[in-house]
């Protein structure tokens, strides 16, 4: 039954990861995320049911529209594969119900780090509840140590804002947006006051290989070009959550 239990999430993930898909492509209109048809992007004719079961329509259609039979890309199979990864860490290395709590958890970051990807932006409606439920599941599984997640929060949203005015002072512009403060700080609610510096190491480093990759493909690095770090911050917080803190020795 354990091993049952630890499949669901898994399995469960392909269809979130479908809607995670809609998520992002719909981002510069959120009204669409509840009330809009799926439909080709190519032809512009709406996709019945059976073109919308997660991998399995991608597969049989051969990532050509049904209609017509132009490549649907690889997007929307390559979203669903990463929220099936996501749900086999809490899967592999938890049990109960903080395997669910961790997969909506990852689920988020996941959303978050593809809309930052694609446009530069942490909406709102995704960091800002993250906040909250990042206490709420300190308080179920591990109420004793609130302060440090509340200690946290208020420290992770801190540094970003000094990080914020600091490069104001400086450059005489906006450097980094409050997003990223939102963000932050639902790391430190999530992984408390302790974790956050291995969140901002990882995602700071993670950030360096992709400006490196940039590079070796020809981009220019350049202090005004925009990065993602949003993104790379998703990636430290996840992290840290399912394995802890850096260690040295």
């Amino acid at each position: 039954m354990e091993l049952i239990s630890r499949i669901w999430p898994v399995i469960f993930a392909a269809f979130i990861g479908s809607f995670i898909g809609v998520i992002v492509a719909r981002i510069e209109e959120p009204r669409g995320i509840l009330f809009g048809r799926s439909a080709c992007a190519s032809c512009g004719v709406r996709l019945a049911p059976r073109d919308l079961v997660p991998l399995g329509s991608w597969l049989f259609l051969r990532g050509r529209c049904r209609s017509c039979g132009e490549s649907i890309g690889w997007f929307h199979p390559a979203i669903e594969l990463a929220a099936m990864a996501v749900a086999l860490g809490p899967a592999l290395l938890f049990s109960g119900p903080l395997v669910w709590v961790s997969c909506l958890l990852g689920w988020t970051l996941l959303a978050l780090a593809a809309i930052d990807l694609r446009y530069f932006l942490l909406p709102d409606f995704l960091t800002v509840p993250l906040i909250p439920a990042g206490i709420l599941a300190t308080w179920a599984f591990d109420p004793a140590s609130l302060l440090s997640h509340f200690a946290g929060a208020a420290a992770g949203y801190g540094f970003v804002v000094l990080l914020r005015l600091i490069y104001k002072a400086i450059r005489s512009r906006e450097g980094i947006g409050l997003g990223d403060a939102k963000l932050l700080a639902a790391a430190g609610a999530w992984v408390s006051w302790t974790g956050l510096p291995s969140v901002i190491v990882l995602g700071s480093f993670a950030g360096l290989l992709f400006a490196l990759w940039g590079k070796l493909r020809g981009d220019t690095l350049s202090l005004t070009n925009p990065v993602p770090f949003g993104t790379f911050l998703c990636l430290g917080i996840w992290a840290v959550w399912l394995y802890g803190p850096l260690t040295i020795g």
